[in-house]
This record gives structure tokens, sequence and C-alpha cells, in this order.
């Protein structure tokens, strides 16, 4: 693999880019339906506890989203870590895919529903199989991961969704703090202090 040197990197394409990905997120964040956001928040706020799930940075993304949730007081899991409980009635899995079609999400999905828990889902596609496994849906309206055209998105695989989760989860959670009227300093004490 060729190093690349700092001299290479011209900031004329660090302007460029970022002007590509602000407009992107710009275009596909104020397409997304707000009666299906307010409907996500209330199945959040409605929960016994939140479970996240999701593959890859879409994974990541929501990691970050249980994390500010938890600031929030919310009892939140992420699925696979070795002390997540067994989900069950009462319950909510947050659970994003781009594609709907990913194994994980998708048996998770389906294992919720088993128990009777909630399913809210993050997604591209609202007939995949994920959307129609979900009794909430988001329907990002971004590429999904193997769609190489760039009719929706110039940026590579599927960095438009991942970024798009991120930033929705971000809107989510400030309308709840907002509406909770919860200080930050009420929020910094749930905050990790064994960093």
């Amino acid at each position: 693999m060729r190093a690349v040197s700092l001299g290479a990197v011209q900031t004329q394409s660090y302007s460029f880019d970022r002007k590509l990905i602000l407009t992107e997120l710009e275009r596909t964040l104020a397409a997304v339906s707000e009666p299906e956001i307010v409907a996500a928040q209330r199945m959040i706020q409605a929960a016994n506890r939140l479970f996240v799930m999701g593959a890859g940075r879409t994974g990541l993304a929501l990691k970050m989203a249980a994390m500010r949730l938890m600031h929030l007081g919310l009892v939140v899991h992420v699925a696979g870590e070795v002390t997540t409980p067994a989900i069950g009635p009462g319950d909510l899995l947050l659970v994003a895919s781009g594609s709907g079609t990913t194994a994980g999400p998708v048996h998770a999905a389906e294992v919720a529903v088993k128990t009777r828990a909630q399913v809210l889902a993050l997604t591209t596609s609202p007939g995949s199989k994920l959307a129609t496994l979900a009794q909430g849906v988001v329907v990002i309206p971004a590429a999904a991961k193997q769609d190489h055209g760039g009719a929706l998105s110039e940026q590579y695989a599927g960095a438009l969704f991942e970024q798009s989760t991120l930033l929705i989860m971000d809107a989510i959670f400030q309308a709840m703090w907002r509406e909770g009227g919860a200080s930050a300093e009420d929020l910094w004490k749930r905050h990790a202090n064994l960093e």
C-alpha cells in the first residue's frame, strides 16, 4: 500500500468533499418523514428498556445513540454485549440496516417479535424484511451499501445512511432532552466515570 504524504492532500479537495457530504446529508435528512420521527420518539419513550442493534458502522452509530439515550436516564443495552439481558414484552429493539436484509439485524428483529417486544427500524428500504417485521419504521432515502451507481450518494458504500442514522438519533435525543427539561449537569451525572 502506498503512503500518502501530507503535501499531496489538497485543501480544495477537503473543501469540496466537506460540501458534498453536508449537501447530501441536508438533502437526505430533509426528505425523512417528520411523522415517522415523531412516532419513533414516542416508541423510544414508551419502552421499558431499549436495545440497539446494527452491523458495522451502522452499529457504531447506534452505540453512540445508546450512550446519549442512557444520559437521559433510559435503560439501554447494546445487543451482543456480554451483560445484555434477554429482550421481552414492553421492550424496544432499535435496529438499523440500510438494505433491511442484513442477517444480524433481521434475526434480532425476528427474536424481538417472538418475545412480543416492539421493533423500530431505520432503513433505506420500506419493503425489506426488516421493515415488515417492525412496528415503527424510519425510511432514510440514502444509497444502500452496495448501490454503486452514485445517483443517491457520491460517498462510498453506506456512508450517507450511517451518517444519517447518527444525526437522526441525535435529533431525537435533542428533542427528548428539550421536552424533559433536564439540565446538561443532570445528564452529566450519568456520564461514564470509569474512563
